[in-house]
């Protein structure tokens, strides 16, 4: 399974993992993340990190990072797979991570990243006080198999006689631990009598993906900053004003993001169709037109096929074909279809070519990106090719998930997704995932 197949899977498959009362594991992809660990551990591990893969994903990745050795990986391999883990630790849901820290223990693992991870988590997590209270015979036996029970319950004993660094304490437990006060005091908590009833946190306490804006009633111009200002512009608004602001704009949402090493062709869909009209005028086109000038800041080389007119004057028949064979005669790393869907010259032509490319030996991988006014829009009938990979966009937020989804298409595309997920977990989070709150 390469990397776009795993991504697509990440996102797709949300079947929950699950522990019986008799502790029986019930992992039905598990075979999927064994191979996927094998093939490339650091990949494997950043890729769940991305926008947009489900949480129960992100579960499965922390129990197969904590139920495998890594005794065969290098120490910047390692050091990559512990800032992962920690994200993930601490961007589930605490019963999710719960579930993934029992499920580790039921697999009889333990290594030495099992064991700082496990007690992270148990006396480090920014909810641990009130998760301590609610799912307190979890994190004993969680604690209880990263120490060993006797070690752990030693521990605990020496705690509660008032010890607070004797040697034995700090080799056996705080050695582990970034914060000696916090871990004693939930050591005490842990064991002690506990509060009846106590309710479970649901929020992830530093969640992965970033924030998004969801209106409750869809405009032109409520679907990111980028998008109301070309409408703006394509409404005969002050340039003056507005290419200025337009350039703030895409400069925010492309900072920190890394330079992709390949040449993309883009193929623009500029028809008639993308205009819209009524209340919806502009929008498809606006959002296609923002995505275009956020890959032109991304990619090193980035190639546009226009096919009908031009962004703020879209006109004629949609010939998504042409476009694409004029696409690959540049001969890029990788071709995006920008559309609406609509195909009205030659209908089906766009799927008949992309089928026949294989045999006439095109390798270059082409996917079809497809602008909505919202996330509810029909795509039924806005098919062209169904047999492309598609991924689908209506609002600027959509990028942080549409841009690793498309990229990774390319070979280029698992070198960028690593900069981005470590930039991120070097950056914005950095201080959130050292123990405190985003």
């Amino acid at each position: 399974m390469n990397m776009s197949e795993l991504l697509t899977h990440f996102r797709t498959h949300g079947t929950p993992l699950t522990l019986s009362r008799r502790g029986e594991l019930a992992w039905d992809d598990a075979e999927v993340h064994r191979e996927a660990w094998e093939a490339d551990p650091e990949g494997y591990a950043l890729l769940a990190l991305v926008p947009g893969v489900r949480q129960w994903q992100r579960a499965r990745v922390l129990l197969r990072i904590l139920a495998s050795s890594q005794a065969h990986l290098a120490d910047p391999a390692r050091a990559v797979l512990a800032k992962a883990t920690r994200a993930l630790l601490f961007g589930l849901a605490p019963d999710q991570a719960v579930t993934a820290l029992l499920a580790v223990r039921r697999l009889r693992a333990n290594h030495k990243h099992t064991t700082r991870a496990m007690v992270a988590f148990a006396l480090e997590h920014p909810d641990g006080d009130a998760l301590v209270a609610a799912r307190r015979p979890a994190l004993v036996d969680c604690l209880e198999h990263a120490l060993g029970k006797s070690t752990a319950r030693a521990c605990a004993r020496l705690i509660a006689e008032g010890d607070v660094g004797s040697p034995y304490l700090r080799s056996r437990l705080l050695r582990f631990t970034r914060d000696p006060e916090t871990a004693m005091r939930r050591v005490r908590a842990l064991y002690g009598p506990g509060t009846p009833n106590a309710p479970v946190p649901q929020e992830p306490p530093v969640p992965i993906d970033p924030p998004r804006e969801d209106p409750e009633v869809v405009t032109v111009t409520n679907r990111g900053d980028i998008a109301a200002t070309l409408v703006h512009l394509y409404r005969g608004g002050p340039e003056s004003e507005l290419r200025p602001a337009l350039a703030r704009y895409v400069a925010e949402a492309t900072r920190g993001l890394p330079r992709l090493e390949a040449h993309v062709a883009l193929v623009l869909d500029t028809s008639a169709s993308m205009r819209g009209y009524g209340e919806r005028e502009w929008a498809i086109m606006s959002q296609a037109e923002a995505l275009r000038l956020v890959l032109a800041e991304v990619c090193e080389r980035l190639t546009v096929i226009e096919t009908g007119g031009r962004p703020d004057a879209p006109a004629g028949a949609t010939d998504l074909a042409t476009g694409l064979l004029d696409a690959l005669a540049a001969g890029p790393d990788l071709v995006a279809i920008v559309t609406d869907g609509y195909e009205n010259t030659l209908p089906g032509d766009l799927a008949r070519v992309a089928a026949s490319l294989p045999g006439a030996g095109v390798t270059t991988p082409v996917v079809l990106c497809q602008a909505t006014f919202a996330r509810s829009d029909d795509l039924t009938f806005r098919t062209p090719a169904p047999d492309l990979p598609r991924a689908r966009f209506w609002h600027q937020d959509d990028f942080a998930e549409l841009l690793p989804w498309l990229l990774c298409h390319c070979a280029p595309g698992r070198a960028w997704i690593r900069r981005a997920v470590l930039d991120r977990l070097s950056g914005r989070a950095a201080a959130a995932l050292e123990g405190g709150r985003a």
